[in-house]
C-alpha cells in the first residue's frame, strides 16, 4: 500500500533516504558523522515545509513493514524549500552547502526515490513513481523529473521503460547526472 508519510515516519523512512542519497547528505551536511547527519535528515523529514519533509513523501508499505518512500515536489518551489534544510545544517554544523539546481520551475521533481534491499526487483519503485507522477498530474504540473547518476545506467533504463527521456546532463553536489523528464497527462 502506498501512503502519504507522517512525521512518525523519520525512523524508517531517513534509511531509506540515505539508500538514494546518503553521500549528497553527508556532502550537504558538512560531516561525515552519521550520526549527526541522521539526526538532521530526521528532524528536517518531521518539519513541514522543507524539501526533505513528510508532506513531500509518499511511503510504501506491505505487512512485513516501510519498504520503500519517494519524495517529490513542485520543481518552481526549490529554492523556497531548500532554503529551511540549508539555515537548519548551518544552524547544527555551520556547513549547509547549497548544491546545484537539480529542477526547475514547471516539473514535478522526483528527489529521492529508494526500495529497502530484498524488496528490490518487486516492483516497488514503479509503483511509488507512478504514484509521486499521478499527484504531479493532479497538481496540474506539465512533467515530471529526476536525476539519475551517469554510472547508474540500470537506473535509467528502468525510468526510460516508465516514459522518462533523458533531457540533459549536468553536474550535481560533485557527480554527473542525466536530467529526464516525463511529460503528464494533466487533469
Amino acid at each position: 500500500m502506498i501512503r502519504p508519510a507522517t512525521p512518525n515516519d523519520a525512523p524508517v523512512a531517513v534509511p531509506l533516504l540515505f539508500l538514494a542519497m546518503e553521500e549528497i547528505a553527508r556532502k550537504i551536511s558538512g560531516t561525515n558523522d552519521m550520526q549527526v547527519v541522521t539526526h538532521i535528515f530526521e528532524h528536517l523529514f518531521r518539519e513541514p515545509g522543507n524539501q526533505y519533509s513528510f508532506e513531500n513523501t509518499l511511503i510504501y508499505e506491505s505487512d512485513n513493514g516501510v519498504s520503500g518512500m519517494i519524495i517529490g515536489y513542485d520543481g518552481g518551489k526549490l529554492h523556497q524549500l531548500r532554503k529551511p534544510v540549508l539555515d537548519y545544517i548551518r544552524w547544527q554544523t555551520g556547513a549547509g552547502v547549497c548544491p546545484e539546481d537539480e529542477t526547475q520551475p514547471g516539473e514535478f521533481y522526483l528527489d529521492s526515490i529508494a526500495v529497502a534491499p530484498g524488496n528490490q526487483g518487486k516492483g516497488i519503485g514503479g509503483q511509488l513513481i507512478n504514484a509521486a507522477v499521478e499527484r504531479a498530474a493532479g497538481e496540474g504540473i506539465p512533467k515530471a523529473g529526476l536525476l539519475v547518476s551517469t554510472d547508474n545506467p540500470a537506473a535509467q533504463r528502468l525510468y526510460e521503460r516508465m516514459g522518462f527521456q533523458v533531457e540533459y546532463t549536468i553536474p550535481f553536489a560533485g557527480g554527473r547526472y542525466h536530467h529526464l523528464v516525463k511529460k503528464l497527462q494533466t487533469a
